[in-house]
């Protein structure tokens, strides 16, 4: 190989259209992210939050797509564990420690909704719901709308892969590509639904499954963070030219357990999540900074330093924040009297 072509390939993200700025940012949020993660794992098993939905492992992608879209005018339905993405398109680690120690002030539920269930009217974040695959016909039906009013914005609806086989997912595609909708649905195969792994719920490519429906499928490794980048941004260019939707599956793996009640030894070995974190999609992006000598262990301390103090003035806001009073469990549940005016 001659030093013009490992230049090129050296430099694929300039070949993508993104700056060294914006490549480092994409590692500042996945890096974010991670360290959300693993602090509340923490905080559960501390006892100060109740519950979380892990991510570990699918940062990579999710923050990608999010730099591939228009985060001033598309809509995003994202799914439990796309902290990566909903940092990356706005959210503040403050928001989200809100949402985990559920009080009050909490700007996706007040409080209401266990954490990872996502929503911004700010941000264009759709509401997201407990029941799996839900937000699938959501998106679609906002790409309908996108349509009708001739606006042009995309729809963005993650999902892992045990949600394709629901009927909301089918439904959805079929609506989609029938009426060529501008709507680009990422399917984040982690490997495991919850406990089931992949060969036993999926036979063959959920990307294949787009063929059914009349539009394209791309299969993508999920820890190549310019990979994803570029499928997404090529499906938004696609959608937003009138030639509908695009189902990317990302391929990754869930390092972590599937929540914190989750006991993933029973399933799966630690051979295997140790031979999975070899790939993890983190590292591989700092390793590609450093290689390009945009990056070095000096700035990653001052990086993580950063992040660190960033989520603890998070978590002790969050933590001194006041809870939801009881009577407001009604609230936005029947009409009030001068809702009714």
């Amino acid at each position: 190989m001659s030093d013009n072509e490992n230049l090129i390939v050296n430099n694929q993200h300039e070949q993508l259209g993104l700056s060294d700025g914006q490549v480092i940012d994409m590692y500042r949020y996945m890096l974010l992210a991670r360290k959300f993660d693993e602090r509340n794992l923490l905080l559960q098993r501390a006892g100060k939050i109740n519950f979380h939905v892990s991510g570990v492992g699918q940062e990579t992608a999710q923050v990608a797509a999010a730099f591939a879209l228009d985060r001033e005018q598309d809509y995003f339905l994202p799914y439990y564990r796309d902290y990566g993405f909903v940092l990356a398109v706005g959210m503040t680690p403050r928001e989200l420690m809100l949402s985990a120690f559920a009080k009050a002030e909490d700007p996706n539920s007040g409080g209401r909704q266990m954490p990872g269930h996502f929503g911004s009217k700010r941000l264009r974040i759709a509401t997201g719901s407990s029941p799996v695959t839900t937000q699938v016909p959501h998106a679609v039906g906002l790409a309908l709308a996108a349509k009708m009013k001739k606006k042009d914005f995309v729809t963005f609806v993650t999902f892992g892969e045990g949600s394709s086989n629901q009927g909301d997912f089918h439904e959805g595609c079929n609506f989609a590509g029938v009426n060529k909708l501008p709507v680009i649905l990422m399917c984040e195969n982690n490997q495991y639904a919850i406990s089931v792994p992949l060969h036993k719920q999926v036979s063959g490519k959920i990307s294949d499954r787009a063929l059914g429906y009349g539009f394209p499928g791309i299969r993508v490794d999920g820890n190549d963070a310019l990979e994803v980048y570029r499928v997404v941004k090529e499906a938004r260019e696609r959608a937003i030219q009138g030639e509908g939707p695009t189902l990317i599956e990302a391929v990754m793996y869930r390092l972590s357990p599937h929540a914190t009640s989750d006991n993933d030894m029973a399933y799966r070995t630690q051979e295997e999540v140790d031979e999975n974190w070899k790939n993890d999609g983190v590292a591989r992006m700092k390793s590609y900074l450093i290689g390009l000598g945009l990056w070095d262990e000096d700035k990653d301390k001052d990086l993580i330093e950063q992040i660190n103090l960033e989520l603890k003035e998070a978590i002790e806001y969050a933590d001194r924040a006041p809870f939801p009073k009881p009577e407001d469990t009604l609230l936005h549940v029947y009409a009030s009297g001068e809702e009714e005016k």
